[in-house]
C-alpha cells in the first residue's frame, strides 16, 4: 500500500476500517487533483466554462428500496423499525464488509476527513473512502472541510465506504438486489455498495446525524436555512420539488444552507458545506444563484445533457433523469454564510407543492397545526413523473424527510414542538404548487409571488393584516399580501368552478386524515384537532 498527502492526514490508518493490502490511498486531495485524477481515470468529462459532468449509470436517484438499519444491541429500541427503516443482520453485514474489503485489495481508494455540522459542540468526524476520485469530490464539496491542523490529529466518528464497483448477491446476502446502503449505528458504520448515485453518501451522514443528534437534545432537520439583514434566522422544510433549494437562495437574505441542518442550544447549524440541487430547467432569472453554480470550475454536474463537441451544457435535457443534480461548495452563493451557523428562527417555513390546487398558498399556522403539518409532510407527485402517475397523487413523508428519519417521528416532533414554544417561532405553509386548478387544468403558483409571500412573512408585513379562517384546512388565510393580487390568496376564488374546488379540497383533507391514523397514538389530542376538518 502506497499513501498519497499533499497535506495533512489523520494517524488513524484505514486498517483500523479492516481495509488492507490497498494500491494507492490518496488521502483529502484538493479540488484540481481530483480533478485531474477523475479526468484521467476517464470518470468525467470537463464542460466550458469548467464544472466536471459525470454520469451515473443505471441509478440516478437514491435506492430506498435497498437501504437498511442494522439491527443490533445499542440502537435496535429506538429505531423507527417498519417500511423506511428496514432490519438488517449483523452478520450479512460483516460478510458483505468482509467481501468488499477483498474486493477492494490492490485498488486506489480516496479518502476525506471531514465534518458533518458547523457547530462546534455537535458537529461529527466523518471519514469517507470512495473508490472513484469524483464520489471524493462530491465528498469535498458537500461536508465541512477540515483544516491541515485539524486533520493531523483527526479521529473519524463515522465512516463511510463506497464502492459502487461491488454488488451484493441477494440470495445469499439477504439484500433486496445487488445495490446495498446498510447503516450499521453501533459500529458507525455505512456500506454503500452497486450504485454510482453520489447522493447515497450524502443522505447516510444525514441519517445518521438524524440518530444520534436527538440524544443531546439537537434538533436534525430536512430544511433549508437563511439570515435577513436584520439578523432573523428563517428555516424552510419541504420535500424534493417544493422549492426548498430555491427560495434559501435569496439574494437579500444570507444562505446557512439549502438541505440539511440541525437546531441546538446554540442556534442552527448547516451539517454540510456545500449545496446539491436540481437544475433541471433552471431559469437563470428566476434563480439566478444556483444557475451560475452550473458554470464553476469546482461544481459536479450530474447526468445534466451536455454537447460533447462543445461541451455547451443542456439543462432542460431531461433524457437521462428529471433528477439532474449540480454539487457545489457552498461558497459559489455569493451570499452564502461562511460559517454555516445562525441565531435561533424566528420563523419556520413548511413547503409544499399541492398538486390539487386546493391548499392556500400561504397560511399561518398555530403550534399544534405546525405538528400536524410537519409530522404529516405532504407535498404532491404529478402526473408524467413517474410511471403509472396519470392524475396527482399525495406523498406523506413524515417530518419532511422520512427515509432518513431513524428514530419515530414523534421523537422529531416533540423535539421541535419544544424549540418552538421555547423561542416563540411563528410558522407557516406555504403551497408552491398549483393554483386556479388541479395539475393539468390550474397553473403552478407563480416563483414572484411566493417569494412576494415569503418576503411578507418574514419581515413582519403579515402579522398585523386581517385574516379569514379555512373552513376545510383550518388554516389562517392572509386577506392582503404587498406584491401578491388579492385573488391568489383564496384558492377557492381561483378555480373557475367552486363546486369542483370544494370536491378537490374534501379529497385532500380525507387524505390528509387517513395518513395521520398511524401517528395518533403518539400524538397529543390537541396536534390530532389540528388537521383538515370534514
Amino acid at each position: 500500500m502506497s499513501d498519497f498527502s499533499p497535506i495533512s492526514r489523520s494517524p488513524i490508518g484505514l486498517e483500523t476500517h479492516g481495509l488492507n493490502n490497498l494500491k494507492t490511498v490518496y488521502w483529502n486531495l484538493p479540488t484540481p487533483s481530483l480533478y485531474e485524477e477523475s479526468l484521467k481515470r476517464h470518470e468525467s468529462i470537463m464542460a466550458h466554462l469548467g464544472p466536471l459532468v459525470v454520469r451515473t449509470g443505471q441509478f440516478t436517484g437514491r435506492s430506498p428500496n435497498d437501504k437498511f438499519i442494522v439491527k443490533e444491541p445499542t440502537s435496535q429500541d429506538n429505531i423507527w423499525w417498519g417500511k423506511v427503516n428496514r432490519p438488517f443482520e449483523t452478520d450479512r453485514f460483516e460478510e458483505l464488509h468482509r467481501r468488499m474489503a477483498s474486493y477492494l485489495q490492490g485498488k486506489d481508494v480516496f479518502v476525506q476527513d471531514c465534518w458533518c455540522g458547523a457547530d462546534p459542540d455537535h458537529r461529527m468526524p466523518v471519514r469517507v473512502i470512495t473508490q472513484y476520485a469524483w464520489h471524493s469530490l462530491f465528498v469535498h464539496n458537500m461536508f465541512i472541510q477540515a483544516t491541515p491542523e485539524e486533520l493531523s490529529t483527526f479521529q473519524p466518528e463515522f465512516v463511510i465506504i463506497d464502492c459502487p464497483g461491488f454488488h451484493a448477491f441477494p440470495e445469499y446476502d439477504h439484500t433486496h438486489s445487488d445495490v446495498f446502503i446498510l447503516v450499521d449505528f453501533g459500529q458507525k458504520m455505512v456500506l454503500i455498495g452497486g450504485t454510482e448515485y453520489a447522493g447515497e453518501i450524502k443522505k447516510s451522514a444525514f441519517t445518521s446525524m438524524n440518530y444520534f443528534l436527538p440524544f443531546k437534545e439537537v434538533m436534525p432537520m430536512h430544511c433549508s436555512a437563511n439570515i435577513g439583514q436584520n439578523g432573523d434566522t428563517a428555516i424552510f422544510f419541504g420535500l424534493s420539488g417544493t422549492g426548498k433549494t430555491t427560495l434559501s437562495a435569496d439574494a437579500s437574505r444570507t444562505l446557512i444552507g439549502d438541505d440539511e441542518h440541525g437546531w441546538s442550544e446554540n442556534g442552527i447549524f448547516n451539517f454540510e458545506g456545500g449545496c446539491y440541487a436540481k437544475v433541471i430547467r433552471l431559469d437563470p432569472e428566476g434563480e439566478p444563484e444556483i444557475y451560475e453554480t452550473t458554470r464553476r470550475y469546482g461544481t459536479i454536474l450530474e447526468n445534466v445533457g451536455i454537447d460533447v463537441n462543445t461541451r455547451r451544457l443542456d439543462l432542460n435535457d431531461a433524457s437521462l433523469t428529471e433528477n439532474t443534480r449540480a454539487a457545489y461548495p457552498i461558497s459559489h452563493i455569493p451570499n452564502a454564510s461562511r460559517t454555516g451557523r445562525g441565531g435561533h428562527p424566528k420563523n419556520i417555513i413548511f413547503l409544499t407543492a399541492d398538486a390539487f390546487g386546493a391548499l392556500p398558498p400561504i397560511a399561518k399556522l398555530t403550534p399544534e397545526q405546525a405538528m400536524y403539518h410537519f409530522i404529516s409532510g405532504y407535498t404532491a407527485k404529478v402526473a408524467g413523473t413517474e410511471r403509472g402517475v396519470t392524475e396527482p397523487q399525495a406523498t406523506f413523508s413524515a417530518c419532511f424527510g422520512a427515509p432518513f428519519m431513524a428514530q419515530h417521528p414523534s421523537v422529531y416532533a416533540e423535539l421541535l414542538g419544544k424549540k418552538i414554544a421555547e423561542h416563540q417561532v411563528q410558522c407557516w405553509l406555504v403551497n408552491t404548487g398549483w393554483t386556479g386548478g388541479p395539475y393539468g387544468e390550474g397553473h403552478r403558483m407563480k416563483l414572484g409571488h411566493t417569494r412576494a409571500m415569503v418576503n411578507a412573512a418574514l419581515d413582519g408585513r403579515l402579522a398585523h393584516v386581517p385574516y379569514t379562517t379555512d373552513p376545510i384546512f383550518g388554516l389562517q388565510i392572509p386577506t392582503t399580501c404587498p406584491g401578491v393580487p388579492t385573488e391568489v390568496l383564496q384558492p377557492r376564488q381561483t378555480w373557475a368552478d367552486p363546486d369542483a374546488y370544494d370536491t378537490q379540497a374534501h379529497k385532500l383533507a380525507a387524505m390528509f386524515i387517513e395518513n395521520f391514523k398511524q401517528f395518533a397514538n403518539q400524538s397529543s389530542t390537541a396536534v390530532a384537532a389540528a388537521g383538515p376538518q370534514i
